[in-house]
């Protein structure tokens, strides 16, 4: 056999469409109920479904009247509070093209968008940075009182239309605009399913802020789309206080990233009668994270994989849970397999690279005016992921790293992560990256990177990775270091460990 899941395609997205409206349409039949809560200690700023629908319905008049027309690209320059999901759902109510940005981005970064997408308008919030530009620019007292004008009528139409987009890093180091159509959302239901187990009487509380996609997604969008209430932190708020907040609040599902659960589990936490279970997403989650976080809390975590274009489309979930030690399986609809150098499927349990068929319909519509960058993302009927995995006989996939931070070490491939995994555990060790360091030229060796308290025997460490690695997998050298690198959102950012190892 080989590696291949199919179980059937998902049903074909309705015509006329459109996503904002199809997002709002189930809290619309329960105007009172609760559909944002931005939470913080001392209490929580509500929104209702009525109060919601209302500002992104008049956020799209406002545009409108601005001037601007269905199809015009609105750049976000945002921060973290709740004008994000308004401006962004409203943009779309009205058939624009919003593009959600961080707003840590400089200006330097922010230049080259500009330039890529002509966008008609900038919607820029207080302090976040943006070049100066002849483009029309709207401040918060312009569309935050476009939260009460009259409600613009829903744009309706094909479901294959541009709705938005998103930059991703690409492998050449140069962001890549990501362009989705209204059908994305569509998609998502299959990870209710497949994933985050929602359901319309849940609380998801989302460690994440206002405009991080992953926080769009699963942290609003997804709730929203069933009539469920979204809670997030208030800005500033210390991870540390976000124990405190799921109990506080209720909260029946935690989103977050694996630095997070990391980062709650340096304390004791309180108990969280609610909480049915965790959702993780962003980087591979660790087995130490997950077990003791379930030892802790007494809840799972499933874990999903995904990616700017496509979202998460692999996993695991309540009613569909793996094995510890892989990933996930495809989610029911989808169809993916593991290719070889060929771009065909490999057989069972032997690693190649992740695809997932060109049909699915939360796959991207392309990389925004580069059809040539678009064309090398797919092989045949496959968009491939450029991540490395496997898949055995029950359909699980064993996650085995990005393509390109696979390391060479003595002309072996070896994965990062299955180095880390075989390691983390090891006496002292608060967290460990591993990487592959040039020592000259054409070969590299394989370089530990690690958190603990104090410098550890090296050759101790030696002697246990000896024990569990084969010799091409081992580390040649360990380093201290009083923290991991990271990006914002708590990922890895696993380029920056070389210089750490070389150091």
């Amino acid at each position: 056999m080989v590696s291949l899941f199919d179980e059937g395609a998902f049903a074909p997205c309705p015509a006329p469409f459109n996503l904002a409206a199809h997002v709002l349409e189930a809290g619309s039949a329960t105007p009172d109920k609760v559909a944002l809560a931005i939470v913080k200690p001392t209490g929580a700023a509500r929104w209702s479904y009525e109060r919601l629908i209302a500002a992104v319905r008049g956020t799209a008049t406002g545009l409108l009247e601005a001037g601007l027309v269905p199809g015009d690209i609105v750049l976000m320059r945002l921060g973290n509070t709740v004008d994000f999901p308004i401006a962004y759902l409203g943009a779309i109510a009205a058939g624009l093209v919003p593009v959600p940005t961080s707003s840590q981005l400089t200006e330097r970064e922010v230049a080259p968008m500009l330039d890529h997408l002509n966008p008609a308008a900038i919607l820029r919030g207080e302090g976040v940075s943006c070049p100066e530009t002849e483009i029309p620019v709207f401040g918060p007292k312009r569309f935050e009182a476009w939260h009460r004008l009259p409600p613009a009528p829903w744009h309706m139409g094909d479901p294959e239309r541009l709705a938005y987009i998103i930059y991703t890093s690409g492998t050449s180091g140069i962001p890549r605009a990501v362009g989705h159509a209204h059908r994305a959302i569509w998609a998502r239901q299959m990870m209710m399913d497949g994933w985050s187990g929602l359901r319309p009487n849940d609380r998801l509380l989302h460690a994440g802020a206002f405009n991080w996609t992953y926080t769009l997604g699963t942290g609003l969008m997804d709730p929203w789309t069933l009539g469920a209430t979204a809670l997030i932190p208030a800005a500033g708020t210390d991870p540390a206080q976000l124990s405190l907040l799921l109990k506080r609040n209720d909260a029946t599902i935690f989103a977050a990233a694996p630095g997070v659960y990391r980062k709650l589990l340096q304390a004791p936490l309180p108990t969280m009668p609610k909480l049915h279970h965790g959702l993780s997403a962003g980087e591979k989650l660790s087995a130490a994270t997950r077990d003791a976080w379930c030892d802790a809390t007494g809840t799972r975590i499933y874990e999903a994989f995904g990616m700017s274009e496509c979202s998460t489309f692999i996993s695991s979930a309540p009613a569909h849970p793996c094995d510890a030690d892989r990933l996930g399986r495809p989610q029911v609809g989808r169809r993916v397999a593991i290719l070889g150098e060929d771009g065909a499927p490999v057989p069972l349990n032997v690693p190649g690279t992740i695809a997932v068929h060109r049909d699915d319909p939360g796959l991207m519509l392309g990389y925004v005016d580069a059809p040539e960058d678009t064309a090398q993302r797919f092989h045949g009927d496959w968009f491939l992921t450029g991540d490395q995995g496997s898949m055995d006989e029950d359909g699980q996939i064993r996650y085995l790293g990005r393509g390109d931070d696979m390391m060479n070490a003595g002309g072996y491939r070896v994965s990062p992560l299955e180095v880390e995994a075989a390691l983390a555990d090891l006496p002292g060790i608060a967290e460990i990256g591993v990487t592959d360091v040039a020592v000259k030229e054409g070969v590299s060796v394989i370089a530990a990177v690690y958190v603990a308290d104090t410098e550890l025997d090296e050759d101790m460490l030696a002697a246990h990775a000896a024990e569990r690695l084969a010799r091409y997998k081992q580390p040649r050298a360990f380093v201290r270091v009083d923290a991991l690198p990271r990006n914002a959102n708590g990922k890895l950012i696993r380029k920056a460990l070389k210089d750490h190892a070389i150091s």
